[in-house]
């Protein structure tokens, strides 16, 4: 084991509320397994992978009911998923050094929790206005965030939805269903780019006890469909958490400098 068990136990119970929480939304929680992993861990390998699985994990249901429900359409999310998968696929292909990757990785996690913040004070109207864009909006944005999504580990959603609600590109409930399904094509892209290139790690005592956690997680945050305005304080809170690791494997794990 890389964990102890003490450790490990702490951590099964973080993923498991991050699950709950975000799976709510359409959100896999990739930002915020990062960030507790880099408190336990230190090779960037297995950080990233387990986070990647874990995102697959909780957005697998979620994917399904929103499609299941008929609140997503295959063909207006096309666009999006067309370039993120080969560029997440790309990202996650490159062996970047392991201070490299921390640098990123920190401001990642900080960009992850201001957007966070950001979506909790978006009052969404379900009755609003949506605006019509030009679809290779929808090709960069889907290209940009699917490459961060594989360097780094994380399903890109939570970038991702905060961005379309800004542009009112839908109602709210198809944003969270896109985010879900983003997620979801990013997390089985990202994997594959790490096993082609024989960089995924997976210790299996840790990765068994996660997903387990994340599962139980995901599964009660679907049933439970919290409201987005219920989940904001909660939201905060993680994104303040989140924010603060940012900052220490920036300056620690990246920069040295603590």
């Amino acid at each position: 084991m890389l964990i102890p068990i003490e450790h490990l136990t702490l951590l099964c119970l973080g993923f498991f509320i991050v699950a709950t929480l975000y799976s709510s939304v359409g959100f896999g929680g990739g930002s915020s397994y990062l960030a507790l992993l880099t408190l336990f861990l230190t090779s960037f390998f297995v950080i990233r992978s387990i986070a990647l699985v874990c995102n697959l994990v909780v957005v697998l249901g979620s994917t399904y009911l929103y499609f299941k429900n008929g609140h997503a359409k295959l063909k207006d999310f096309m666009p999006f998923v067309l370039t993120s998968i080969p560029l997440a696929f790309l990202g996650a292909s490159f062996k970047l050094k392991e201070n490299i990757f921390f640098v990123v990785l920190g401001i990642s996690l900080i960009l992850s929790a201001i957007f966070l913040i950001v979506q909790t004070f978006m009052v969404l109207d379900p009755q609003r206005e949506t605006k019509q864009y030009p679809n290779y909006l929808s090709y960069i944005l889907g290209a940009g965030i699917g490459f961060l999504s594989g360097l780094v580990g994380i399903g890109g959603g939570i970038f991702l939805a905060p961005v379309l609600n800004h542009l009112k590109w839908d109602k709210a409930i198809k944003i969270a269903a896109l985010a879900s399904f983003f997620i979801l094509v990013n997390s089985i892209s990202g994997l594959g780019g790490l096993f082609v290139n024989g960089t995924i790690d997976l210790p299996w005592i840790e990765t068994i006890c996660l997903v387990l956690a994340v599962f139980l997680g995901g599964q009660l945050g679907i049933r439970l469909s919290l409201r987005q305005l219920s989940a904001n304080g909660i939201k905060r809170v993680t994104a303040l958490l989140v924010f603060i690791v940012g900052i220490r494997v920036l300056l620690a794990n990246g920069l040295g400098v603590l």
